[in-house]
């Protein structure tokens, strides 16, 4: 009885040791398949990630390629613009006389026209006289020299290279004998040969003059001539603009409606009081001009020469002065020096060309 109660023992031993392995083994069946169920959903949320990123990487390519399209439309339509630009220049240039002036438009000086209404008789009627104020740019390390006489300009430029003796010192001592070589050349510019002007009546302006000089203020002035004319017991209107002309003591005056101007040009004068004084106004209709035309020839300046290559080697008023000394001596074909422009090494300077009244 002793063995087989011994069996059963181990027998249940043995049943409750594989019910706690069969219990081992189902915990880690159920762990296996709760990692596997996380890696499946793990791996479908790639899958959704990446077919996103796919998605997005192909959108991007299509814009990416819409970019490249259109920059390519707009470097397009720009070379076709510069093309037109170039074209249009080409045809500005050939309106230039002579293929060398063409050449020299870089260079070519600003032109600043003055206009001087003189008539000397009813032939002259229509006839307008134009005065040239030629800006004309002077690089640092070149100087203009102007001569009494056209025939010595002449020489210094057939010459067109010059020696000029300096003065010693020590800061001359790296110069060979303290003589400097400069380039001589003529002066040419664009000066206007034929002008049309096309004028404009203004119907809301009018131009005031005969203005007194009473020693005030410009703003001043100007303020009394709003408040006065913007009354309409003065025949005037409410002012929309005021301004002096340049160089000039008249005054332009502009009415924000119309129908105010034409009345006041009809009278031609009108009385006004400034401080203590009555003054009697002038009013004339205002015009505004255009050019549309002109046209320009080059003129070349008889008795300047253009001076370059001159080192920066004195103080400006001394070099200014051992050039002068040099053209004028007649030993080195130079002559009497009417003015003389120096701008140093790494500067700019303009000089102004009017007409030669000799």
């Amino acid at each position: 009885g002793e063995r087989v109660r011994w069996e059963i023992e181990r027998c249940q031993e043995l049943c409750r040791a594989l019910e706690q392995d069969q219990e081992k083994i189902q915990a880690d069946k159920e762990r296996v398949e709760q990692r596997t169920r996380e890696l499946r959903e793990e791996g479908e949320l790639l899958h959704k990630n990446l077919e996103q990123q796919m998605r997005l990487n192909v959108e991007e390519e299509q814009s990416c390629q819409m970019d490249v399209f259109l920059a390519k439309e707009e470097n397009n339509k720009l070379r076709q613009e510069k093309q037109l630009l170039k074209k249009k220049l080409e045809e500005l240039k050939k309106k230039v006389v002579g293929e060398d002036l063409v050449m020299m438009l870089p260079a070519l000086p600003e032109k600043k026209m003055a206009f001087k209404g003189l008539v000397t008789n009813k032939e002259d009627m229509d006839k307008l006289m134009l005065t040239p104020l030629i800006h004309y740019p002077l690089p640092g390390g070149s100087a203009l020299v102007t001569f009494e006489k056209a025939e010595v300009a002449q020489g210094i430029v057939e010459a067109k290279e010059h020696t000029v003796q300096l003065s010693f010192g020590e800061e001359l001592e790296e110069l060979e004998r303290g003589r400097v070589r400069v380039q001589a050349a003529p002066v040419d510019l664009l000066l206007p040969s034929d002008l049309e002007i096309s004028l404009t009546r203004s119907s809301r302006t009018i131009l005031v003059s005969n203005l007194p000089r009473l020693g005030i203020p410009n703003e001043v002035l100007l303020d009394k001539l709003e408040l006065f004319f913007s009354k309409t017991k003065n025949g005037g209107g409410e002012v929309e603009s005021r301004e002096f002309l340049d160089d000039s003591s008249q005054v332009v005056l502009t009415f924000a409606r119309d129908g105010v101007a034409e009345p006041l040009i009809a009278r031609g004068h009108i009385q006004m009081l400034i401080g203590k004084g009555t003054y009697n106004l002038k009013i004339s209709p205002c015009l505004s001009g255009d050019v549309t035309n002109l046209q320009l020839q080059p003129r070349r300046c008889p008795r300047t020469v253009l001076l370059s290559g001159i080192p920066d080697v004195l103080a400006a008023e001394a070099m200014r002065d051992t050039l002068e000394i040099h053209f004028q001596k007649a030993s080195r074909g130079g002559g009497e020096v009417d003015a003389l422009a120096y701008v140093p090494a790494g500067r700019w300077g303009v000089a102004v060309f009017t007409e030669d009244a000799g």
